[in-house]
């Protein structure tokens, strides 16, 4: 879809050439004087429109209005949750009427926060998936002129950023979407180096024979039941100095998930595609890093591979020895999404990181802690916490702190090995972070949980595309840090 922003009061709008004219209307709406307002201002009092949040009103071949149709609706108190639900009932109405292009009006004054919740919602609402179709259908909306009463640069500069972080948002659908067999390890890893095409930006992709020589023992185990190769994806973008630190972004890449020999119920398993939803989120935030090309550093690691119960899987009881050292008992094959990951925590070392952000669909029990609403945040200090949370609020992509405590180690106790990978059911999210956070002593971190987040089951299938808009917050705000500090010098 193609987005447009333009300053356009009421009385330009009604000007405009479009299919279909929309006017976004608070609680505190003032009617003008020019066709539109006295429209709107008429409903109003008439009872016939609302000013809450979602509710429409269509009007016809108004006098003084060029667009033969207009569709009024409230945004309430023009929050950004406000105008995301005003939103997307409006994307609901235009699909339905196969409307082609749009103008998008606020009818006052509006914030950075609302227009980016604007933009979000209609591409989110629009989206469509068509890479394996034979006859797909297109997205209907083709073109959305945004008018404002005001276009500022601070408008200006979240028009831009809201743009960039659709197409990241997009580029980690499509390839969280995409059927196992249309998105391999080596598929994955060939999408990685066409980001690499755009300036600063690099793509390293290591094979087998570079992964065994590295020692990743852990990584190595969960893909050696499978016939696809592993691999293990490094891009790196630098638009800082050289000697700036870099955030490090590591993806869980599992294409595909069968549980292993622990093999998971045949009910919804087709949904294990998406268990390389937190690939996709790193991908993602590279799309939209190469358009934005921001004064930061940033390192993604993609471990990918399949999880498959082939004879020579590993199987339970197992024990492997991870590139930290550290052994490994293996009681549960189906819980291999930290077995890639605890690998590529200690390759990051290597970057002397100022933060490193692993993103994964790890446990079941996060979905049973928090629903599909927010991501799990697991982080070593308050501050990267505090930090991702405010990232994650200003996207409308939210997560919620989870503890850390010891304790919660001692159930990956093991008698024949430095830990073992699963412990028991209580707090199993928590467990599975603290056995990552094992292997991510040497750098502030934290770990993100998105089994319940990137993508939904059932009707609305597919992948959402989270948590790109959170992530993305985080890192542009670390240019604005480093540009602090360095005026402070």
């Amino acid at each position: 879809m193609n987005f447009k922003l333009q300053t356009l009061s009421l009385a330009a709008a009604a000007k405009s050439s479009t299919d279909t004219l929309i006017v976004l209307i608070s609680k505190h709406f003032k009617a003008g004087k020019d066709p539109l307002s006295d429209l709107i201002g008429k409903a109003i009092k008439a009872k016939d429109l609302s000013a809450e949040a979602g509710k429409l009103l269509n009007a016809y071949a108004l006098p003084g209005v060029k667009a033969a149709k207009i569709l009024m609706v409230g945004i309430g108190e023009a929050r950004a949750a406000d105008v995301k639900t005003a939103v997307a009932a409006v994307a609901a109405h235009l699909k339905t009427a196969k409307t082609a292009n749009a103008v998008m009006v606020f009818s006052e004054a509006t914030t950075a926060e609302a227009l980016q919740s604007a933009v979000l919602t209609l591409a989110d609402s629009t989206y469509v998936y068509t890479s394996t179709k034979s006859n797909p259908v297109a997205r209907h909306l083709k073109q959305v002129d945004l008018g404002l009463v005001g276009a500022n640069a601070t408008l200006q500069h979240a028009f831009a950023t809201s743009i960039a972080m659709v197409q990241g948002i997009e580029f980690a659908k499509e390839w969280a979407n995409r059927p196992a067999n249309h998105a391999t390890p080596t598929l994955l890893a060939k999408a990685a180096q066409t980001l690499a095409k755009a300036s600063h930006i690099s793509c390293e992709v290591l094979g087998p024979k570079e992964v065994a020589k590295l020692g990743m023992g852990s990584f190595m185990a969960v893909a050696q039941g499978s016939a696809e190769p592993l691999r293990f994806i490094v891009l790196k973008y630098q638009g800082a100095a050289k000697t700036e630190a870099p955030t490090v972004l590591v993806g869980k890449g599992i294409t595909f998930d069968t549980g292993g020999i622990s093999l998971k119920p045949a009910p919804e398993m087709d949904e294990m595609k998406f268990d390389m939803g937190g690939a996709a989120s790193v991908l993602g935030v590279f799309k939209s890093l190469s358009i934005l090309k921001p004064a930061v550093n940033v390192v993604g690691l993609i471990p990918a591979c399949e999880n498959m119960p082939d004879g020579t899987a590993i199987k339970p009881g197992d024990v492997v020895t991870s590139m930290s050292g550290q052994t490994i008992e293996i009681l549960n094959t189906d819980a291999e999404g930290r077995l890639i990951l605890c690998d590529a925590l200690t390759y990051a070392e290597r970057f002397k990181p100022k933060a490193v952000i692993d993103i994964a669909t790890l446990t079941g029990a996060c979905v049973i802690a928090l629903g599909a609403v927010r991501s799990g945040l697991f982080a070593t200090e308050d501050a990267l916490a505090d930090a991702l949370q405010k990232a994650g609020d200003d996207a409308m992509d939210l997560c919620w702190r989870m503890p850390l405590d010891d304790e919660y180690a001692e159930a990956l106790k093991s008698n024949f090995a430095d830990v073992a990978n699963v412990g028991g059911r209580p707090g199993g999210a928590i467990i599975g972070a603290k056995f990552l956070h094992r292997f991510a002593q040497k750098y502030p971190w934290a770990h993100l949980d998105i089994a319940a987040t990137a993508w939904k089951g059932g009707a609305a299938k597919g992948a959402t595309g989270r948590p790109v808009g959170l992530l993305l917050n985080y890192v542009l705000s670390q240019e604005t840090t480093g540009k602090t500090k360095a005026r402070a010098k």
